[in-house]
């Protein structure tokens, strides 16, 4: 017995709910709803026979009278992901899943992000969503829970978008979207297939003018994919994505006293320093598949990208005066790439079904990192002298090996094992009086297995069982700082190790009825949380242990040919089980860790209660109608737990015209969001060194748009 005394525990309770599954239950025969195949465990199967919380979100969803930028629109009615648009395109959405990730306050950590099966994040587990084009989109997936370990270093689960292949006939399609905050979304694509080739391409233009003052911003993301079949047996892929964000305004969080005064304003730092924020990024990739026979499948797989990112910070003069500051304008210059080589072996093992996935994956980033002062003399919010100059590479070289047994008519088993070596290695190019060489180099090895069953124990109700360990290790901005203000990576930092159970039943009740109930549980050991706050800097440092356990639920149900309602809810109860010392709230700065982080105190960033509800009528053609609902309980935003954000309730409302011809296609729409003018807190940043821990969302809100497709 190990991992606290857990792990036998657990696997009694494995044991105990496979023989709860073996009491068979009857049931009329009944028609299974059209399954969604889904690809979250490398090979595609419905995700009904999968032993693991998986969610699909199809075109029509994802495409649903929507604004079609941030992938938050798309995916409240998943359990167990919780994904905040912060309206601050300074700032990535906030995604986590299961509350992994929670804490994160720069960009998505925790989760494991694909794009058209080419991750999109970095080595150390760090991502980005905004690239991501969802009006191409075919459909988004989401795994959570111990199955996510098959894909390194990531704890909560994965989110993988992924282009449609181009059909035909050839058709082009234009849409226009103009709504409050002077917000506007353009985009231009077309799609088509001729012979062995089939396309997909897609240009949005999107501008925000802020509903706070100092939030304004521009994108433009293009996306490409080409597929190519050289023969009956081969395949070739070529995607390219290019993301563009010229000086996004950052409004920067509130302290609770300026968002209750005025929620609309931004932070007096942000305009004192004209915090903004850059990125440009180009990726592209090469995926050729080849089957030999009716056995075996190979895939290779080899991505490149560059990304240039300009962020100035509201770090205070003073605090950069130190000899060992890094300054207050961040300049990164990155190239990054890597590649997958794998093989599918499909089979029988005393004639039942076989499938065995194997593979290498290597990953690898080399960022040239500039640091300068945000001011000249008196002058703030400018590019100053140089205060730091380093390439920082870190890698990762991962092997896996899968398999999918049908050992009996109505059982399988899903087993699988992940080796992950993830390197970091900082190479200091700055060296001036009272600032020596900060060079320094770590690597962090995983091993995590993973194990499924799955009882079929009637058509229409599948029970499952998972079990695996995952592990994420700190990102190269958390490994940045050492705690005791002196120079170099924190190489006392461990990587977090999670112990994950699910417990799930699928159901199917006919064609009208759908729904899913998953009873999960993690522990965790020395998860990364903060120690110091200092100078605009955070460090961090490990917690022994914490705990996340809770129910998801969703249900998907046709009250009507025209009518269909869904529902999904998420308790989730992340709390503290060894306690630690942290260094957060006012006064600043902090330098020394004192603040007692108590047993049982909450997961900062994780609410208790999820709730979504939606109602939707109409068809393919003609009227439609949706009206929404979300509830999210208070979230704390600190360690301590001495502040959080208030509890809200929202109501959306949306409808519109579609009508066709013999070539083209009209949608209309209009949508009114946040109906009841609601106050809330739309993200928040938690352990915010200034307590600036809440960002707004915006009051009510009206969106328009028309999208049109011609087909040839």
């Amino acid at each position: 017995m190990d991992f606290y005394g857990v792990r036998t525990r657990w696997l009694l309770i494995v044991v105990g709910w496979s023989s709860l599954a073996g009491a068979q239950v009857t049931a009329p025969p009944v028609t299974a709803l059209p399954e969604v195949v889904v690809t979250a465990t490398r090979t595609a199967e419905p995700a009904y026979d999968i032993p693991a919380a998986i969610d699909a979100i199809d075109a029509d969803r994802i495409n649903n009278d929507q604004l079609g930028v941030n992938i938050t629109e798309s995916v409240a009615a998943i359990p167990g992901l919780l994904a905040r648009d912060r309206h601050n395109y300074a700032q990535d959405d906030q995604i986590s899943i299961r509350g992994f990730g929670a804490g994160t306050t720069f960009g998505v950590v925790g989760v494991r992000l694909y794009y058209d099966g080419i991750p999109a994040s970095f080595p150390d587990g760090q991502g980005q969503v905004s690239n991501f084009n969802l009006e191409s989109a075919q459909r988004i997936e989401v795994l959570r829970g111990p199955f996510s370990a098959l894909y390194g270093n990531s704890s909560g689960g994965v989110v993988q978008v992924f282009t449609a292949d181009g059909t035909a006939p050839p058709s082009v399609h234009v849409g226009l979207a103009y709504g409050s905050f002077n917000t506007v979304r353009a985009d231009i694509g077309n799609d088509g297939a001729y012979g062995p080739l089939d396309y997909n391409f897609d240009f949005t233009h999107f501008r925000f003018g802020g509903y706070r003052r100092h939030s304004s911003a521009r994108r433009e993301i293009f996306n490409g994919k080409v597929n190519y079949r050289l023969d009956g047996a081969s395949r070739l892929t070529f995607v390219l994505n290019s993301f563009s964000g010229p000086e996004a305004q950052d409004p920067q969080g509130l302290t609770r006293a300026e968002y209750d005064a005025d929620p609309n304003r931004a932070s007096p730092s942000a305009l004192a320093f004209d915090t903004r924020k850059s990125v440009e990024q180009t990726r592209g990739g090469l995926i050729y598949r080849h089957q030999f026979g009716q056995a075996l499948t190979l895939r290779a797989m080899g991505y490149f990208g560059r990304r240039l990112v300009r962020q100035f910070l509201s770090v205070p003069v003073g605090a950069q005066r130190a000899p060992t500051s890094g300054g207050g304008v961040i300049d990164l210059h990155d190239g990054f790439g890597g590649s997958d080589l794998r093989l599918t072996w499909r089979s029988a093992a005393w004639s039942r079904p076989l499938t065995v996935v194997g593979g290498l994956a290597y990953d690898t980033e080399d960022e040239h990192r500039f640091g300068y002062n945000n001011f000249i003399g008196s002058q703030l919010g400018v590019q100053g002298a140089l205060r730091r100059d380093e390439d920082d590479i870190e890698y990762n070289f991962d092997e896996y090996l899968q398999a999918d047994w049908r050992f009996a008519q109505a059982w399988s088993v899903f087993a699988g094992v992940r080796h992950s070596q993830v390197g970091f290695d900082s190479r200091d190019h700055f060296i001036a009086a009272g600032n020596g060489d900060d060079s320094g180099k770590l690597s962090y090895y995983a091993t995590t297995p993973v194990v499924g069953v799955m009882y079929r124990t009637a058509s229409w109700a599948h029970l499952y069982t998972s079990f695996g360990e995952g592990f994420q290790t700190p990102t190269f901005a958390q490994l940045a700082y050492r705690p005791d203000g002196s120079g170099g990576l924190n190489l006392a930092l461990k990587p977090a190790r999670s112990e994950n159970l699910d417990l799930g039943a699928k159901l199917r009740l006919g064609s009208d009825t759908a729904g899913d109930l998953t009873l999960f549980r993690a522990l965790t050991r020395n998860e990364l949380v903060v120690a110091t706050n200092a100078g605009g800097r955070s460090t961090y440092t490990n917690a022994n242990r914490t705990r996340r356990q809770g129910v998801e639920v969703s249900i998907a149900q046709r009250l009507g040919e025209r009518l269909h309602a869904r529902l999904a809810y998420t308790y989730l109860d992340a709390t503290v089980r060894s306690p630690y010392l942290t260094c957060s709230g006012l006064p600043a700065p902090c330098r020394t860790p004192t603040n007692l982080v108590q047993v049982g105190s909450r997961v900062p960033g994780a609410p208790q209660n999820d709730l979504y509800a939606g109602l939707r009528w109409g068809g393919n053609t003609g009227w439609h109608a949706e009206l929404s609902g979300r509830y999210l309980s208070t979230v704390p935003v600190n360690d301590t737990n001495t502040a959080s954000a208030p509890a809200y309730g929202l109501l959306g409302l949306g409808g519109g015209y579609v009508f066709r011809l013999s070539h083209w296609q009209m949608r209309m729409f209009l949508r009114l969001d946040n109906l009841t003018d609601t106050r809330y807190v739309g993200s928040v940043i938690v352990n915010d060194g200034n307590d600036r821990f809440y960002e707004p969302g915006p009051g009510r809100s009206v969106l328009a748009g028309v999208d049109l497709r011609w087909n040839d």
